[in-house]
């Protein structure tokens, strides 16, 4: 058979099963840290184990890990099946692989020790960021040259977005991670003052505004019709989601930097385009959910449309939910309290893991030769549990967080404060409880979706074919 008229499903295999062991490494440090801040004595006086150096590990973890790893595998997918061409460059694709690994088990070592550059998301230090670029270099060679390459006319839009997340982040990630080496693990970021904590928040909002927004739409455009079995609800729509959201997304960075020495009007410029991505997100949220009109009887019997729907639901909450706290007025009461990190986390676990789930239960059996996954019920506990895991997590910090600001902003008839600090932390003390016990019962379920990839992979027929025939009619577009 013609090499070019075959898949390499090889790389993809290698990424799905790592997307399973890094999401529960992530989400384990996630628990870790989370018992560390109702049990503090659990950090053992060890340095490495410290909040402060494992929460960077838990962030990097599960965005560049766990989601980084689901991207890679899902985009590798998608642009073969929807392109009908094989990925270009083997040994390029195979390298993309090994070099996120070692990005990955560097990040491990070095940030429990302190190496740290201490920027959010960005904390890794240069040797392990020129890794990345060169690394996705790579990535982003394969990815074009295979659309390139492509034997249709159409790019369908799934991979508009994995094209703009690519691109987006390489620029993201090398003009904030610009620096003066010292040494082989410290360098001096060459921004200072209100100007790099500008570079930094452009980055990091778009760290989540591309890496774990477009890269999952380019997911969910892909993976919520083909299980369904029906077209997407409104292909103009999701045209015009895309560019949309695209133009308005890389402007919103300013609403992380409100009442600090940032220029009042550069904030102001972040908070309406922070509003003006409400119609946009919502655009893409009732695209894939009504992409079920007429099949919504499959959401009985179908875990991975379970997953892939209430993904879609968070997806509208979040980005409900994030243009608000851009406010001024909002965002006075809800910045620095733990209703941010119930709004981070309604995002990265409800819509960011659901979405990857989803995909990967639908990924996993058809890499592996099998027809659906071993345990359908292992998969519908799974939905459950990590619902109930995310409601729990997201409604006490929602709780705790307009508490905090409450009691932070509460002041006696003299103007002194009603609260101390002290006071806030100790109100607060019981919603770390409820948070845990969310975050337990996701991680939970991980472990049951590790246990399922396990028997599905092992039931396997013994020969796997590393690739097989391109074919027509593998997109539901």
């Amino acid at each position: 058979m013609n090499l070019n008229e075959t898949y390499n499903d090889k790389v993809v295999r290698q990424f799905a099963i790592m997307t399973v062991v890094w999401g529960i490494v992530g989400m384990g440090v996630g628990v870790l840290i989370a018992a560390q801040l109702y049990w503090p004595a659990l950090n053992f006086d060890v340095p490495w184990l410290t909040y402060s150096r494992l929460r960077p590990l838990h962030t990097n973890a599960v965005i560049f890990a766990f989601g980084g790893s689901a991207l890679f595998a899902t985009s590798y997918y998608v642009v073969q099946r929807t392109c009908h061409v094989r990925l270009f460059s083997d040994r390029l694709a195979a390298f993309t692989f090994w070099g996120w690994q070692a990005v990955i088990v560097a990040a491990a070592i070095t940030l429990p020790l302190g190496i740290t550059q201490s920027k959010e998301y960005a904390e890794l230090e240069w040797p392990i960021d020129l890794l990345i670029t060169v690394v996705w270099v790579a990535y982003a060679v394969v990815f074009f040259t295979t659309i390139a390459r492509r034997r249709v006319s159409h790019i369908y839009v799934a991979n508009w977005f994995y094209a703009s997340y690519i691109i987006t982040i390489a620029v993201l990630h090398v003009f904030n991670n610009l620096a003066i080496p010292v040494s082989l693990t410290k360098s001096y970021v060459i921004y200072a003052g209100a100007i790099d904590a500008m570079m930094q928040w452009w980055y990091g909002h778009n760290a989540v505004g591309f890496f774990l927004t477009a890269g999952f739409l380019g997911m969910m455009y892909y993976f919520v019709p083909k299980e369904a079995q029906r077209p997407i609800y409104s292909y103009r729509l999701s045209v015009v989601h895309f560019w949309a959201l695209i133009s308005v997304y890389i402007w919103a960075g300013p609403h992380h930097l409100h009442y600090t020495s940032l220029p009042d009007w550069v904030q102001s410029i972040g908070m309406v385009f922070s509003l003006l991505l409400l119609a946009p997100s919502w655009g893409g949220m009732i695209n894939g959910i009504m992409t079920l009109s007429g099949a919504w009887y499959k959401l009985r019997t179908d875990p991975i449309l379970k997953f892939l729907i209430v993904g879609l639901s968070f997806y509208g909450m979040a980005t409900f939910e994030g243009p608000m706290m851009s406010i001024k007025t909002v965002n006075s009461l809800s910045h620095f309290t733990d209703w941010t990190i119930g709004h981070v986390h309604s995002g990265a676990i409800g819509w960011v893991a659901m979405t990857t789930i989803g995909a990967t239960y639908i990924l996993v059996p058809r890499l592996y030769g099998r027809q659906q996954m071993w345990s359908t019920r292992l998969m519908d506990w799974h939905f459950w549990i990590t619902t109930i895991g995310v409601v729990l997590y997201v409604a006490s910090m929602w709780i705790a967080g307009v508490m905090q600001g409450l009691m932070w902003r509460a002041t006696n008839s003299d103007g002194t404060l009603t609260y101390t600090f002290v006071e806030s932390l100790k109100a607060t003390y019981p919603y770390y409880a409820v948070r845990l016990a969310g975050g337990t019962l996701v991680l939970s379920g991980m472990i049951i979706m590790a246990v399922n990839v396990w028997k599905t992979v092992a039931g396997a027929p013994r020969a796997i074919e590393a690739e097989r025939p391109a074919q027509l009619g593998d997109v539901a577009a």
